[in-house]
């Protein structure tokens, strides 16, 4: 089977316009093409008035390898890729203890699969509740401001990526199509079957929570076990003959000590605590930089217009996304980030006395309004420098702040765009109306917001209006505060996988610093499984 590549025709083409584009880029008669069937197909809108659809296709065709000398140079021609994963079946050696996951977030999720689909009966724990009960407590915080810190949008079955946009894409590069295996696996479980084709893929967060359901049952009929509201409060860990940290167990906080000795740490990064845990122990971790910023709401008709011109609300197209940056003269770099097309913005607090926001959509995307996070890259060198923690330190002064300035209620701040160019606070709002669940209090986002941060967002505000027509239009509401967009710290590990200067312990996913989504923490998840089983196999 050969693949071709950037294969492009029109939006509005006709169905046997694609076989017809793949004999002539082939230099074949129609006779020859047996078969082809749709790899991923992206959109070219750059030109709002003459959209391109690109394919990738895999075809069978006659004579196949004289077809594919004809492309020996070309690198859209290809033979198709292998992205068939294979499970290499293992068995515990006699006496071993099984390997622990701890986290059933995206990365805990599939390092757990691996694990029991080798056949290595893995344990994972999680410090949160199952995943409907998790939503039921996520729901009492949007709808009656009331926090649970164990059981929230942060913490529980499925992780923080259950309530998002599910978006199933990343800008890792791996040669092996992980991330291949995971999408096969999200579809076995519910998802539907075209995110193994569409370019940016995206699943909803109420499929998310049947789909985590699904693979929880799989792991369970495999042999493994789920221990729910289960937090680690404490590492056992000893020294070996040759003078190495070896973990040796984890103290859970109901005061039970689970020997362990492979412990697979895919906590996410709102961990806080565990963090702390962790450095206290004399787990080796540093800082990482991260950004903060604030959540940008317009109409979702505006970017569908701003991108795709007459074509907006072509069902091909689909919601209309933007990723757009600009660098400031203060040296800050401003991005959108987790850009939500028809989605809300929502509570993601983990913590008492905190406000931090987040954007989710259904698979549908049919709200009224897009939603991403407008933010600011900060350094630790440069912002929160000395103890590796400090970012934490950063982000709950900011939070904290957040949570006065919306009315200590768990409201949020919020601000009409004209009035933050202007530097004057919000008393109302205009057309533009907020989907922050518990509610929007209009303040100045200003007094919860670093001065450099707020420098640079102005300064970048009218250079994104440019770009996409309507953006900095004085009715869009910016809503305080986005600080998780990825964990401030790193537990490094070596090419091992393991801590280094912990073995046995194997940090994994966005809170370990390795991971940035749903797609790259899971695949994250097979690789530190995959060196698990290496491990209890040496």
């Amino acid at each position: 089977m050969l693949r071709i590549t950037e294969l492009t025709l029109p939006l509005h083409h006709a169905e046997e316009a694609l076989p017809a584009a793949i004999c002539r880029r082939l230099r074949i008669t129609p006779r020859e093409l047996i078969r082809h069937v749709v790899a991923r197909r992206a959109n070219d809108a750059r030109d709002k008035a003459d959209i391109q659809l690109v394919y990738s296709v895999d075809v069978n065709v006659k004579n196949e390898d004289a077809v594919l000398a004809r492309f020996r140079k070309d690198r859209n021609v290809q033979r198709t890729p292998n992205t068939h994963y294979k499970i290499v079946p293992q068995t515990l050696p006699a006496g071993a203890l099984r390997p622990v996951v701890v986290g059933a977030g995206p990365c805990g999720l599939f390092a757990g699969l691996i694990l029991a689909q080798m056949g290595l009966r893995p344990i994972i724990l999680d410090r949160g509740k199952v995943v409907r009960e998790r939503t039921k407590d996520t729901w009492g915080l949007w709808r009656r401001s009331v926090l649970n810190p164990e059981s929230n949008v942060q913490f529980g079955e499925g992780g923080a990526g259950t309530f998002s946009d599910g978006k199933l894409y990343s800008r890792i590069k791996d040669p092996r199509h992980l991330d291949r295996k995971v999408l096969t696996e999200f579809v076995k479980a519910g998802a539907p079957p075209e995110i193994l084709t569409e370019a940016h893929p995206h699943i909803g967060t109420f499929r998310l929570v049947t789909m985590v359901e699904s693979i929880r049952e799989t792991i369970e009929g495999l042999g493994g076990e789920y221990r729910f509201s289960t937090r680690v409060d404490g590492l056992d860990i000893a020294t070996d003959a040759e003078g190495k940290r070896r973990i040796r167990g984890l103290h859970l906080h109901t005061g039970d000590t689970l020997e362990a000795d492979h412990v697979v740490l895919a906590i996410g990064h709102s961990a806080r605590d565990t963090f702390a845990m962790l450095q206290a122990a004399g787990v080796y971790v540093e800082a990482k930089p991260f950004a903060i910023g604030v959540r940008i709401e317009h109409p979702q008709s505006w970017i569908d217009r701003a991108r795709f011109g007459a074509d907006a609300g072509n069902p091909i197209l689909g919601a209309a996304e933007y990723h757009i940056s600009h660098h400031c003269k203060n040296g800050r770099t401003v991005y959108s980030f987790c850009m939500c097309p028809g989605g809300t913005v929502v509570a993601a607090t983990s913590e008492e006395g905190r406000v931090a926001t987040n954007g989710m959509s259904q698979y549908s995307r049919n709200e009224r309004n897009a939603n991403s996070g407008f933010v600011v890259a900060i350094d630790p060198a440069r912002d929160y420098p000395g103890d590796p923690l400090a970012g934490i330190a950063f982000q709950r002064h900011w939070e904290s702040l957040a949570f006065v300035a919306g009315g200590s209620n768990y409201k949020a701040p919020a601000q009409r765009l004209g009035d933050f160019l202007a530097g004057r606070p919000s008393e109302s709002l205009g057309t533009v109306i907020p989907s922050y669940r518990p509610g929007v209090h209009p303040t100045d986002l200003a007094q919860c917001l670093p001065g450099f941060v707020v420098e640079a967002m102005r300064e970048a505000l009218p250079v994104f209006g440019r770009q996409i027509p309507g953006y900095d239009h004085p009715d869009v509401v910016m809503t305080g505060v986005e600080t998780r967009t990825s964990s401030p710290v790193r537990f490094t590990r070596g090419d091992d996988f393991q801590s280094l200067n912990t073995a046995g312990l194997f940090p994994a996913g966005e809170g370990a610093g390795y991971a940035g989504g749903i797609l790259s923490a899971s695949v994250d998840g097979i690789k530190v499984a995959e060196a698990v089983a290496q491990s209890l196999g040496r």
